[in-house]
């Protein structure tokens, strides 16, 4: 099965970020422990300084790490992860924020061969480096990765910047990708969409609406809402004939 294949079951939950209310964000334990508890996870993509892609949410350390206790580090404030090389971010501890125990950085290599060798589902959210680098340069890093890993058909591929999926396609046409709003919808929001030669659409939950969902899956996409953690708004988005929501709170 792939990943659009699995879009035929009906009410799909994703671990945001993982299973982060056990572990720590955007870590390997937040994937191990999403296992058997979603039916696909997501998890945040960003390059480091020396082009590596590592799974962080923040464009920051700050919040995720410890990097502000680091005295080597002191000077690099405020600690961009596209200013820090694959081997300063392997210093830095990822796990004590969240429960004092220490949790190494997930790259998404390992990401990967995790998710091949548990067939779990990913869907890889591209954080929008345009502003650093090259639209070019992160789409290749990330897809190089993915066929490198012959995980092709376990990933979906997301973005805020929307510029990136095109690309996407355009160098692995197989893989689906889905756009991510927040705010307002785009202007004629469907055709926008097969500009994009995108496969799904991920809004925010505030500007969901019946008639959105209906008019996007007639023409054929999939709509997965983000961030949803009351059961009974996933419910009832799920009567509207949304696919999936993402939450951050996953059930035995």
């Amino acid at each position: 099965m792939d990943f659009l294949e699995l879009f035929n079951k009906p009410n799909l939950i994703a671990a945001h970020r993982g299973d982060r209310s056990r572990k720590p964000e955007n870590t390997l334990g937040a994937l191990v422990s999403s296992v058997g508890r979603c039916d696909f996870a997501e998890i945040d993509v960003q390059l480091t300084k020396d082009l590596v892609p590592v799974i962080v949410h923040d464009e920051t350390l700050a919040r995720t790490s410890d990097i502000s206790k680091i005295r080597a580090f002191e000077d690099r404030a405020p600690w961009r992860v596209s200013d820090l090389t694959l081997q300063e971010l392997e210093q830095l501890d990822f796990g004590s924020w969240f429960d004092g125990r220490y949790a190494p950085l997930l790259t998404l290599e390992k990401a990967l061969i995790f998710a091949k060798e548990a067939q779990l589902f990913l869907n890889i959210e591209i954080k929008d480096s345009s502003h650093v680098f090259a639209d070019k340069v992160v789409v290749e890093r990330v897809i190089g990765l993915i066929q490198r890993t012959q995980t092709e058909h376990l990933v979906l591929l997301s973005s805020f910047c929307h510029s990136y999926l095109p690309l996407c396609k355009q160098y692995a046409s197989g893989i689906p990708t889905a756009a991510l709003q927040v705010h307002k919808h785009p202007n004629e929001l469907i055709p926008y969409l097969q500009t994009l030669q995108a496969d799904a659409y991920h809004p925010e939950e505030k500007i969901a609406t019946p008639d959105i969902v209906a008019r996007l899956r007639d023409a054929g996409f999939f709509v997965n809402v983000y961030t949803v953690n009351d059961p009974a708004r996933q419910q009832e988005l799920f009567s509207w004939g949304v696919n999936g929501v993402f939450t951050d709170c996953l059930t035995e």
